[in-house]
């Protein structure tokens, strides 16, 4: 029966991993102001979100961009061309996120759709963004989001334990046990946690990545009430998806999927 030593050693690293996961995703889903928060009183309201707090919530950095570039071409005030290149009308920046995407240019007013969305993604102004609506707890806080991934991390080789316990205690012999038996034994840890990463994949897929539960319900009720197909709100909210006209479409999407602008020239 030695191969049962194998068991409960595969059983323990389980369960530890497990655990981890499990605390981190509890930690992640606590909204981060909840103490502040005066009993029997809702602290937010989707009313109270930005056009860039929604876009940061329902699409991270990249989103508030496309948002801000997008805004800013429905004013007239920045020319986005379907080649991929984009032209500034207006050089006086609105706010933090304007004035992000206006630093991009070069001297002749002209700059390539990508270039321009990576420099106003990387800018302080969407850190700052995210800092003040994780301290609200409305978006995952960046600890929260690495517990979570280290405890995924943890799961999975928790898993290549199990395997590695089951091989060796095959290659044990054990009198009056069957190698049925074993795997039987075994099968048990292991269903636990490809149940566990399953359920963790399947949460990842279904939430955005960056906006909590509580930020996540006030995405759902915007959503509801000012979320009409090719509005600002809509493309906060969806992004590009919602872009009714084909030709700006188009020139929000070059350099997401290796294609770059073939010309300069409006």
């Amino acid at each position: 029966m030695f191969w049962v030593l194998f068991l409960l050693l595969a059983w323990a690293g389980v369960l530890l991993a497990c655990t981890r996961l499990l605390r981190a995703a509890d930690h992640a889903a606590e909204p981060a102001g909840k103490a502040a928060a005066p009993p029997g009183r809702t602290r937010h309201h989707h009313e109270e979100l930005s056009l860039y707090e929604a876009a940061y919530l329902a699409g991270g950095p990249r989103r508030v961009a496309d948002l801000t570039l997008l805004s800013m071409q429905r004013q007239r005030r920045l020319l986005l061309a379907h080649t991929g290149w984009a032209t500034v009308v207006d050089p006086v920046g609105r706010d933090p996120h304007e004035r992000s995407v206006l630093g991009a240019f070069g001297p002749d007013g002209q700059e390539q759709v990508v270039s321009v969305r990576t420099a106003a993604e990387r800018d302080p102004a969407v850190r700052a963004l995210a800092d003040r609506l994780g301290d609200a707890g409305l978006a995952l806080r960046a600890e929260a989001e690495q517990g979570v991934g280290e405890g995924i991390r943890a799961v999975r080789q928790a898993t290549w334990l199990v395997l590695g316990m089951m091989a060796a205690a095959l290659c044990v012999p054990a009198p009056g046990t069957t190698t049925k038996m074993i795997l039987c034994w075994f099968s048990l840890p292991l269903i636990l946690t490809l149940g566990c990463l399953a359920i963790a994949r399947a949460e990842g897929h279904a939430h955005s990545p960056w906006a909590s539960p509580a930020g996540q319900r006030l995405l759902v009720e915007l959503a509801r009430e000012r979320g009409e197909q090719g509005s600002l709100t809509a493309v906060a909210l969806r992004g590009l998806r919602a872009v009714t006209d084909p030709e700006l479409r188009a020139a929000l999407a070059y350099g997401r999927r290796g294609r770059q602008p073939r010309q300069r020239r409006y």
